[in-house]
């Protein structure tokens, strides 16, 4: 896949409502989850902010790749 499909493919993406509507569902929910975990339940507050982390960094990710290409260079490590 060629960096100009990944930018196209990201950018459809990126227009679907559904998709749009979907993750600020998911992102909300779980920062309220944070925001409203007990006062003691330091691991519900601390999965809620990794949850809320992740979201916020698949979105930026598929903002970068629809806008350069890529979204970062490419590196010479192994694949997560």
């Amino acid at each position: 896949m060629t960096s100009e499909d990944r930018a196209r493919a990201a950018q459809t993406v990126l227009e679907i409502p559904f998709f749009l509507a979907l993750w600020d569902d998911l992102e909300r929910a779980a920062t309220n989850q944070c925001i409203n975990a007990h006062m003691n339940d330091d691991e519900t507050r601390r999965n809620s902010a990794a949850e809320v982390r992740a979201i916020r960094t698949v979105r930026s990710r598929l903002e970068a790749i629809s806008k350069e290409g890529q979204s970062a260079p490419q590196s010479r490590q192994a694949p997560a």
